[in-house]
């Protein structure tokens, strides 16, 4: 998230991925100021327009919040509340306007007073590093970019190697060229490349990228113990022995080792969890939650702005706070265990 303040009220904001969207959703409250550009239909007024035909025009404008809604399906906040400065005549103020915020757009978040945690919030974020994910084998590859616990999958690409009229003309040599040339397409600075698949294929894939001009840019790394290439591959791999240590110190290793923490604790009938969002408020009563996850099943079961609250006041009292998706078994899992789960500092009991 690329953040700069502007004034002593207001920052300035771009989310690079969906995390951020949801940090920035847990900012926005009622009475805030929105300011930003935005498209609005205007009535024509021409002699010969039809009345209830318009043109939709670009305008910069300010809304005092009234209503906050995350989609995270579409990955944007809608953002409805009254206009109270535009830079074009024909949009009046103190009219309803909705505001959608997305991935890679710009706006300022204006409050008449930033608390502690919210100015802790809104610090520039550092995901740590990134990583390109490669299950591949002869026949097919899983190619995704796994940024804190998202997860992007691009589509499989295949070989050609499989049938009879290829076993003559095949060359693998072909098929890695095509890997890495959609690999460049995706690459960014700092990113660790992380090889793995069945049999030796994966080895000699990273011999011949090592040789490349991208191989020489970023880190790369084999993996073992992942014996399955494509789209599935990836999921295997999220989710391995392997990924937990490679990835030990990552957002998603982390997460990773506090559900596996939660289900040991659960099975010695332990009192230093929670799950579920009762269970979890009941902790937070007491100030004893170290570690927090949660994914979007919470926030669709119960009232979006109460959790968001709830989230803020863990904060508050020194609990860490991860976010998950589907994209992963990690988010799959927290969602599976009611979208809510933390490890405590203390046993809560009654």
């Amino acid at each position: 998230m690329i953040t700069k303040t502007l004034d002593d009220n207001t920052i300035s904001f771009v989310a690079e991925d969906s995390d951020d969207l949801l940090t920035i959703r847990r900012l926005i409250k009622g009475g805030d100021k929105i300011i930003g550009e935005t498209t609005r239909v205007i009535k024509q007024e021409k002699e010969y327009s039809r009345p209830d035909k318009g043109e939709r025009i670009k305008i910069r404008l300010a809304i005092e919040v009234e209503k906050i809604s995350l989609d995270d399906v579409l990955d944007r906040i809608r953002v409805g509340g009254i206009i109270t400065e535009s830079n074009n005549d024909a949009v009046p103020h103190g009219s309803h306007h909705s505001f959608v915020i997305k991935i890679e757009q710009p706006f300022n978040l204006e409050k008449k007073k930033w608390t502690s945690v919210e100015r802790k919030l809104a610090r520039a974020k550092d995901h740590g590093d990134t990583f390109l994910l490669v299950a591949i084998d002869t026949g097919d590859c899983g190619i995704g970019r796994l940024k804190g616990t998202h997860l992007h999958l691009l589509p499989n690409m295949y070989s050609g190697s499989s049938g009879k009229r290829y076993k003559s003309n095949f060359k693998i040599e072909k098929f890695f060229d095509d890997v890495t040339k959609a690999l460049s397409t995706i690459i960014q600075k700092d990113d660790v490349l992380l090889i793995f698949g069945p049999g030796e294929t994966r080895k000699k894939f990273g011999n011949f990228i090592s040789k490349t001009s991208l191989g020489q840019k970023i880190q790369v790394k084999i993996i073992d113990g992942v014996d399955s290439g494509g789209e599935d591959g990836i999921h295997i791999f999220t989710k391995s022995e392997s990924m937990k240590e490679i990835m030990s110190d990552s957002k998603l290793g982390k997460v990773s080792y506090i559900i596996d923490q939660v289900m040991f604790l659960a099975n010695k009938t332990s009192k230093k969890f929670s799950m579920g969002l009762e269970e979890t408020q009941k902790a937070n009563e007491f100030g004893a939650i170290e570690s927090l996850v949660f994914s979007e099943k919470v926030i669709q079961d119960f009232d979006e702005q109460k959790v968001m609250d709830f989230l803020n006041d863990v904060e508050t009292k020194g609990g860490k706070i991860y976010s998950v998706d589907s994209t992963t078994d990690v988010g799959l899992r927290v969602s599976g265990l009611g979208g809510i789960i933390s490890l405590l500092r203390f046993p809560v009991t009654g």
